[in-house]
């Protein structure tokens, strides 16, 4: 019997991750991050936390699942929400009745805050010279 797979795709800032979900035959989550587990690939206990959410949420009522993630570009902040998009969107994928759980809680959106970029004769974005009075 061969496994089905569901494929989530994530962006945020200009991180893009890439998630393959599959049922475990473990009594565990089983995620890895570019072949690495969440824990070596991530810095801190939080950033893991924040991409785990759609799991966390379902609370053990789906089963368990076999997570792949590739991700491309950015920081850590923002790869962690990339995967935390594309675990959702391929969650939706394998279930749709959890789009209303995740809608809920706004996991669906995509946040599309991206840097400004630098603007000629200013210092960076926005910010201008110090005007000097004398």
């Amino acid at each position: 019997m061969e496994k089905k797979m569901f494929k989530g795709l994530g962006r945020r800032k200009s991180s893009v991750a890439h998630v393959i979900l599959s049922h475990s035959t473990n009594d565990a989550n089983k995620i890895t991050v570019n072949g690495k587990t969440p824990s070596k690939f991530f810095p801190n206990e939080l950033i893991i936390q924040d991409m785990m959410q759609p799991l966390a949420l379902l609370k053990d009522e789906k089963g368990f699942f076999d997570i792949k993630a590739k991700v491309i570009g950015g920081g850590f902040t923002g790869q962690a929400g990339a995967i935390r998009l594309a675990i959702t969107r391929a969650l939706v994928e394998y279930d749709k009745n959890l789009k209303k759980i995740f809608k809920a809680v706004k996991l669906t959106t995509q946040d599309r805050r991206v840097k400004e970029r630098k603007k000629f004769g200013k210092y960076g974005a926005r910010r201008s010279h110090q005007f000097v009075k004398r």
